[in-house]
């Protein structure tokens, strides 16, 4: 399990008609302000600031097929070549990191073909590394290649 330690940041938000909204940085966008959004928000400023992962090569809530499943990842970390690097999978704090949760992130990586999967609930995350088919647990996020 990592421990988090984000940085200072202080977001910017609005109060939109009857909800509040959040500024995200990497989409250019205003968006609905929900706890599962506080973590994402959260922990894309320390993805950039703490790890240094450039935010040009970060994509946010971009939606993926699954056979004819529509769906949406949370973030996903792209290399230097633009390929697929790392999938992020966030969850509300108050979500328990299970298996549920990591078969979500899973399920996505069938398309992207990361070598690293992140699951966090803004407090804790697991990551993980693919070796050989086999999930390897990793105690600290890889450094940006």
């Amino acid at each position: 399990m990592i421990k988090i330690a984000y940085p200072a940041y202080q977001p910017k938000i609005k109060q939109g008609p009857g909800k509040e909204m959040i500024f995200d940085e990497v989409r250019k966008q205003w968006v609905l302000l929900t706890p599962e959004e506080w973590v994402r928000q959260n922990f894309l400023q320390y993805l950039i600031q703490v790890k240094k992962y450039p935010a040009a090569l970060i994509a946010v809530e971009k939606e993926i097929y699954l056979g004819d499943v529509k769906k949406r990842f949370d973030i996903v970390v792209y290399d230097k070549n633009t390929q697929p690097w790392m999938l992020v999978e966030c969850k509300e704090m108050n979500v328990a990191l299970n298996n549920i949760v990591l078969s979500q992130a899973l399920r996505y990586n069938i398309n992207l073909k990361v070598p690293y999967l992140v699951i966090t609930n803004g407090m804790y995350g697991y990551a993980f590394t693919l070796k050989n088919q086999e999930l390897e647990e990793i105690n600290i996020l890889p450094e940006f290649l």
